[in-house]
């Protein structure tokens, strides 16, 4: 069941006289108690994106539903309504520096009328969530970063949400943190089953936590599916260059005998076996490893290699049927120009 619709959404801005398409023509659809990953280098669209799943951004064209509803049919009270089982926390976390821990959680419940009481009731079983029991009475600046984001993601859950969207929630952490996040991220999702909604540039955080992925290019949707899928063979320019990087063109690279560059994913039995060295043992030439990786993807280890081949198509061409026969699995890498 889709808890979340957009349909043919587009977003224009007026910028000094100028029309400025940030979205053009994005259909996406997140089935209850997924954690969706919407990804996309800066400038992307993606922030954008994910305000307008709230109402924060009206569209200019295309329509959002949530749970069927269309958003663009309700009052503005009604859509506050809405917007109450929609949490979300930010990369700045913001949070009020004048009231404490207890303050910020109970801030949105006093909004909806809860009385003091029952407010600060809801507000325990949340710091108990995010492990953060002792900290009731800290302030802002007493707290770490990580801290921070755990009071914002309570403060987000306060009203019981349905969905909670993370805009960039982990890029101001550092990656110990970040992890530690992810992982209070997932608990949330299994135990209390809010579908959650990641917007990030880093594919790490998308392989960590996501189930299923949308990228995001210039505005537009390029890619969409299941994390794993796209992983092992990603069909777009922009999805190769946010899973292994920018194109290689180191100058080391340049010294090598290379003609050009594949990628290779390991997985399951492939990775216990010597699949490198065999190749080169069998054709008798060397390949360059540009680069080389491990990514955590639903709970399993899988291992990324960029190769840069020896020139002679005929070479190439046996390396990689070679490897393609012992199950890894071969795709074009990025070009070394």
């Amino acid at each position: 069941m889709n808890i979340i619709e957009i349909k043919n959404l587009t977003k224009k801005f007026e910028v000094e006289g100028n029309t400025v398409i940030a979205l053009e023509n994005i259909s996406l659809y997140i089935e209850k108690g997924d954690i969706y990953g919407i990804i996309g280098m800066s400038g992307a669209g993606k922030s954008t994106l994910v305000r307008s799943i709230n109402y924060l951004e009206k569209p200019t064209e295309g329509s959002v539903l949530i749970d069927g509803i269309n958003l663009s049919g309700l009052k503005e009270k009604e859509l506050r309504k809405k917007r109450s089982q929609i949490g979300m926390i930010f990369q700045g976390f913001n949070l009020l520096e004048q009231r404490n821990v207890m303050g910020n959680i109970c801030f949105p419940l006093e909004l909806i009328g809860m009385k003091r009481k029952e407010a600060k009731a809801r507000a325990r079983d949340l710091l108990k969530i995010v492990k953060l029991e002792d900290k009731e009475k800290a302030y802002p600046s007493q707290l770490s970063g990580g801290q921070k984001q755990r009071v914002a993601i309570a403060r987000a859950l306060a009203t019981n949400p349905r969905i909670l969207l993370c805009d960039e929630a982990t890029s101001a952490l550092d990656p110990q943190t970040t992890t530690a996040i992810l992982r209070l991220l997932k608990e949330i999702n299994e135990t209390l089953g809010i579908t959650i909604v990641i917007i990030t540039h880093q594919m790490s955080v998308v392989t960590e936590i996501c189930d299923k992925v949308a990228i995001i290019d210039g505005g537009k949707l390029v890619e969409s599916g299941l994390v794993e899928e796209i992983f092992e063979s990603p069909k777009t320019d922009a999805a190769k260059e946010l899973i292994s990087g920018k194109d290689i063109r180191y100058t080391p690279v340049k010294q090598l005998n290379t003609q050009s560059t594949i990628r290779i994913v390991f997985k399951d039995n492939s990775a216990y076996e010597p699949v490198l060295a065999n190749a080169i043992l069998k054709v008798g030439r060397p390949i360059n490893i540009l680069k080389a990786d491990t990514q955590n993807i639903g709970g399993k280890a899988v291992g990324e290699m960029i190769l840069g081949l020896p020139s002679g198509s005929e070479n190439s061409d046996e390396i990689i049927d070679y490897l393609k026969e012992t199950g890894v699995i071969v795709s074009e890498g990025p070009k070394n120009e």
